[in-house]
């Protein structure tokens, strides 16, 4: 019996590999040059996109860091020169500045942590088999689509000392005749932070409750039925499966918080005596009321310097396991 005929090797089936093995050029309509076609037919897509964000967003942005490197105010001259670093070195010794920066940090942190506590309760809550429950929801969200500056404004007529509702209540039950909570050296940060906590805690909830909504109801009906009570439940069921919606809405209300300014400039304006000053108050007042742009400008960089290192720590903490939790 004849044996079948085995490939000739040699220089032909080396070439042969070779232009198998050889990449297929971009030619139009082959399936690398559709994808080439298809990436640029994406960026087109994008462009309207990003073309607003380069504009409004990184451009100014820029300008404010070369702004902040310059002798920029209002109402002079003289063209503005170039003078380095010497905006932050004055920065470094302005106690003011630096004061505004820790009543920042402390307004932040006061409003983040009861908002974020107070928003899982009411999520949890929201969550449940209630009668009216379409109802209260919608009632929850109501602080979140008023604007800041009309919150500012009605709770001043709250905390209005002569004839403010929370004055009069006090009144009639028989805690004093009333304070002046906005005005007062020791409780207008603390009444202010009140009104940041009412203003913000509906976003929080909403972002929370759409993570409990997405938590598969078998898992806590099996833990039920394991003998699991009501926190051993929400600790090894509803908190893993709403850590990472906890954790990026936690810090996004950090850098939103840090970044107040109008519902803190209807309320106080930064008084009494510097006490409700957050540092986007400070800038705005050496900016629009004395003019020293260019000082203002340097504010903003430390600032975005600050915000930028803490989001950092954020997206390094989630790199590291923080999804996988």
């Amino acid at each position: 019996m004849a044996r079948p005929s085995e490939p000739r090797k040699g220089a032909d089936s080396v070439t042969l590999v070779t232009e198998e093995r050889r990449p297929a050029p971009d030619v139009p309509g082959t399936a690398a040059g559709q994808r080439r076609t298809g990436d640029h037919g994406a960026w087109f897509l994008v462009l309207p996109a990003l073309l607003p964000i380069l504009v409004l967003s990184v451009g100014p942005l820029l300008y404010g860091i070369l702004l902040a490197f310059t002798d920029a105010q209002s109402g002079r001259t003289a063209p503005t020169q170039w003078i380095g670093g010497l905006n932050f070195r004055d920065l470094l010794h302005d106690t003011l500045f630096w004061e505004s920066f820790r009543i920042g940090l402390v307004w932040a942190v006061g409003v983040t942590v009861p908002q974020f506590l107070l928003a899982l309760g009411l999520a949890l809550l929201l969550n449940q088999n209630l009668r009216l429950r379409w109802l209260a929801r919608a009632l929850a969200i109501i602080p979140w689509a008023m604007p800041e500056v009309v919150v500012g404004i009605m709770w001043r007529l709250v905390y209005n000392p002569d004839a403010g509702i929370l004055n009069e209540t006090l009144r009639d039950v028989g805690l004093g005749d009333g304070r002046h909570w906005l005005s007062g050296l020791a409780t207008a940060l603390p009444a202010v932070i009140v009104v940041g906590v009412w203003a913000g805690m509906p976003q929080t909830t909403v972002a929370l409750l759409a993570g409990l909504q997405h938590t598969p109801r078998e898992l806590h009906e099996a833990a039920a039925v394991d003998g699991a009570g009501a926190w051993r439940r929400f600790r090894t069921v509803t908190w893993p499966a709403i850590r990472p919606i906890a954790l990026a809405i936690t810090a996004l209300n950090l850098i939103w918080n840090f970044n107040s300014f109008a519902l803190v400039y209807v309320l106080t304006s930064g008084g009494p005596g510097g006490r409700t000053r957050l540092p986007m108050l400070f800038a705005y007042e050496e900016a629009f009321r004395y003019g020293q742009f260019g000082y203002a400008a340097a504010m903003g960089c430390v600032m975005v310097a600050v915000i930028s290192v803490l989001l950092a720590v954020f997206l390094v903490g989630r790199l590291r396991g923080g999804d996988d939790a």
